[in-house]
């Protein structure tokens, strides 16, 4: 029979064997758990920092910059056109075959000069001329000239237009337009004329006359949505 101080002797002992991991355990976890902490909010942290700077880099660094010319590119084709119409009435030009022939510019002023002044060039070249750059080497000096060489334009809806509308304080508030139908019409004219004569005596060669060409471009918007475009400009069709 065990008598009481050796049970004390052997319980003493295993209870303080399990006592202590539990308290070395606790402790632990009351140690490590905040620094597990920090370093997860550590890493969020630079995971936010760079997700922000690719989010900079990604949007703050591309612009586009988009210009506008004084003149479109339909105004142009409208005016190039209505020349060239214009300059294929001219009849009789095989009387510059062989011919040194100068074309002076001094008298045409118009839009797109350089455009028909070439244009000119061409169509002798074709007929025959032979084009010289000096007044003192041609036979013959063609002088166009310009009637009219020009755009215009005009605008319908059915529909209610845009209003400005004052607002105290704030200025003047321009009202969208609200239509069933809207059309745009754009219209060009050349009046175009050439006239020759001999270099060294002066006397009259040669006039075409009065030569007209005309363009046209059309502009159809139904409801805002569907729009049409009518041309009888080659380019554009």
């Amino acid at each position: 029979m065990i008598n009481g101080q050796e049970q004390a002797k052997r319980c003493g002992p295993r209870n303080s064997l399990n006592f202590k991991p539990l308290v070395f355990r606790k402790r632990e976890r009351e140690i490590s758990g905040p620094s597990t902490s920090l370093g997860t909010m550590a890493r969020s942290l630079t995971a936010s920092a760079w997700a922000v700077l690719v989010l900079a880099l990604g949007t703050g660094c591309v612009q586009t910059r988009i210009t506008e010319p004084p003149r479109s590119g339909v105004e142009q084709l409208l005016l190039s056109t209505a020349a060239d119409r214009s300059l294929r009435q001219a009849a009789s030009l095989e009387i510059f075959k062989d011919k040194k022939t100068f074309v002076d510019g001094t008298y045409f002023d118009s839009y797109d000069k350089l455009y028909v002044l070439g244009s000119i060039r061409q169509i002798l070249s074709e007929s025959g001329a032979l084009l010289v750059a000096e007044m003192k080497e041609a036979e013959i000096v063609v002088e166009p000239r310009s009637g009219a060489l020009s755009t215009d334009s005009g605008s319908s809806l059915i529909g209610m237009p845009s209003i400005p509308m004052p607002i105290p304080l704030a200025g003047t508030f321009q009202t969208p337009e609200l239509y069933l139908m809207k059309s745009q019409r754009l219209d060009s004219v050349a009046k175009l004329a050439l006239f020759a004569i001999d270099q060294k005596s002066r006397q009259h060669v040669y006039s075409s006359g009065v030569m007209v060409g005309k363009a046209r471009h059309r502009y159809y918007s139904f409801i805002g949505f569907i729009k049409i475009t009518r041309t009888d400009i080659p380019e554009k069709k």
